[in-house]
């Protein structure tokens, strides 16, 4: 299986979607969907990408970065989202993050890092702000 077609199959489950559910909603077909998620296209139009980003509940341009069509390494958000491409949780909460002014300077601190150092930083910033979520129910 591909980055993207286990990307997209993780995204697709969590939200509780069959195949034939992400099509309808997507308009892209279920033998799409499933060629993709089984790796038989490793590289999916952008087109579809853009289709099945929205009930997915993600931007295009984070499917287009694990797809591999986006990877500009100066870009610190592409090289942040390279490194996480690999984990729907945290990327999802990578692209909440990056609406936040207070962090900006921290994620240009980051961009030179190895993926597995940006992966583990992302990882404790989630742990606090979860913590910090749980102390104020």
């Amino acid at each position: 299986m591909s980055n993207i077609g286990k990307f997209i199959k993780e995204l697709r489950e969590k939200k509780g979607f069959s195949q034939r559910q992400l099509a309808y909603l997507s308009g892209v077909s279920n033998t799409e969907i499933s060629r993709i998620e089984n790796g038989e296209r490793k590289k999916p139009d952008i087109e579809i990408l853009q289709k099945i980003a929205r009930p997915l509940g993600v931007n295009y341009k984070t499917l287009y970065v694990v797809a591999g069509y986006v990877k500009n390494e100066d870009n610190i958000d592409g090289k942040i989202k390279s490194a996480i491409s690999d984990d729907p949780e945290l990327l999802e909460f990578w692209n909440e993050m990056t609406e936040r002014d207070n962090l900006q300077i921290l994620f240009k601190q980051v961009k030179d890092l190895p993926d597995e150092s940006i992966k583990r930083i992302i990882r404790y910033i989630k742990i606090v702000e979860d913590e910090e979520a749980l102390e104020d129910n």
